[in-house]
């Protein structure tokens, strides 16, 4: 059976995704382009309603490409609006989030497309099957830890969609990561619905920190190299303490990397929001960074358009964007998701005002990136190399162009040289 893996969103659903193709691989499947393949998974995301729009228009185009093709959808928007999701062209099922794990064990069932299950293999899982660098075009393994949130964000759909908070208790994530590390990974990123809040929900309770800690222990520095570089996914604010801080910094398994979503630089739209910090508290913990880690990537999210965000509101936000040490924004436009508390209030902001105060903060964030580019001229900076050996990711998440002669999953030190664009020009040391 060939098949084809469609991931929308969050590095938790690309891991999710991973996991897939690992068990279908050993199943005896085969890697196969959309419009090839007998089974097609769409997973997909749901935080917005250009996400929910991009995901129909991809099941469509597969349909039309394709139309012997068994579609599968899951994900967010399948798990929200199941109905929906299969009342789309060429759907043969639809498998919320819960259900992820026993797909395979779905796609078996006589229930299910029949002719496609006929030619299922037997297989019992992924563990150690088909896992290598560059399988799914990843150098990088994306390693999900936790699922699952609590927060009352008042925009958040996710808690509906992810469910309670859970966690893959340390000794488990020790096992994948001594799997995945003898497969030949030499960086792993770490993800979670809600990565702050890891460990809680087990017993005996965990922390992130204890995590890291182990994490830390086993891959020790040999020579100044880790044997497994560790990329910290995205952490809510309040869930990055100073000890978070002090581990990256002083262990180089830790990528010198953060991704601490703002939401809004005005107290009173963060109140709106239900986020449990201030801009001040915000503004601390990024400055604290810098000073500590002096060459790290510090990424943020941003809303904006929330309901009832004002002129001086807008302004606040750029401002501090503006002044602040981030190093890159990822930028959304507030989106309605029916059964949040967001939805219920009043004060909508008009859409051509949003897409016109997006504009703005997606070039104050292009500024910022090119401000991190240049500042780090001169730098060297230890770097994995990605696809056809030509590019090298660094520890602080900077693309870096460099000449032929190395291939995919090299450690290499980079002398920084130059900027092209948004890529990074740079020298083997």
């Amino acid at each position: 059976m060939k098949y084809s893996i469609i991931t929308f969103g969050c590095r938790v659903n690309q891991a999710d995704s991973l996991e897939l193709e690992q068990a279908l691989l050993v199943n005896g499947a085969s890697p196969a382009s959309s419009d090839q393949a007998d089974l097609v998974v769409v997973n997909t995301c749901s935080v917005t309603a250009s996400a929910d729009q991009g995901a129909r228009q991809t099941i469509r185009r597969i349909a039309r490409a394709n139309p012997s093709a068994r579609i599968v959808v899951t994900g967010c928007y399948a798990t929200r609006r199941p109905g929906e999701v299969s009342d789309l062209p060429n759907v043969a099922q639809v498998v919320a989030n819960d259900d992820k794990p026993r797909l395979i064990q779905l796609l078996r069932s006589p229930s299910a497309f029949t002719t496609t299950a006929e030619r299922f293999g037997d297989g019992e899982g992924p563990c150690g099957a088909g896992i290598e660098p560059g399988m799914a075009g990843r150098t990088a393994y994306t390693l999900r830890v936790q699922t699952g949130c609590a927060e009352p964000c008042t925009y958040c759909i996710i808690p509906s969609t992810r469910g309670r908070p859970r966690s893959v208790p340390v000794e488990e994530v020790l096992g994948e990561v001594r799997r995945v590390a003898a497969a030949g990974f030499r960086e792993i990123a770490l993800t979670g619905v809600h990565l702050g809040s890891y460990g809680r929900d087990l017993t005996p309770a965990s922390s992130l920190c204890g995590l890291l800690r182990a994490l830390a222990a086993f891959s020790h520095v040999d020579d100044g190299q880790a044997r497994v570089r560790f990329r910290i996914s995205s952490l809510e604010p309040m869930d990055c303490s100073r000890e978070v801080v002090a581990l990256v910094a002083d262990h180089a398994c830790f990528a010198s990397h953060f991704h601490l979503p703002l939401q809004h630089a005005s107290n009173r739209v963060l109140d709106a929001m239900r986020r449990p910090y201030t801009l001040a508290q915000y503004a601390e913990l990024v400055d604290g960074i810098r000073t500590r880690i002096p060459d790290a990537s510090i990424g943020s999210d941003i809303i904006v358009g929330f309901p009832g965000e004002t002129d001086e509101d807008f302004q606040q936000l750029s401002s501090y964007l503006e002044g602040s040490p981030l190093t890159h924004v990822h930028v959304f436009p507030y989106s309605d998701r029916s059964g949040t508390a967001a939805s219920a209030m009043t004060g909508k902001v008009p859409g051509t005002t949003v897409r016109e105060r997006a504009r703005l903060l997606r070039g104050i964030s292009e500024q910022l990136a090119a401000r991190f580019r240049a500042s780090q001229i001169g730098t060297v900076q230890q770097g994995l190399t990605l696809e056809d050996g030509l590019l090298a990711v660094t520890s602080n998440y900077l693309k870096v162009r460099i000449a032929a002669g190395r291939a995919r999953n090299e450690w290499v030190a980079v002398r920084i040289t130059g900027t092209e664009g948004p890529t990074l020009t740079g020298e083997i040391g």
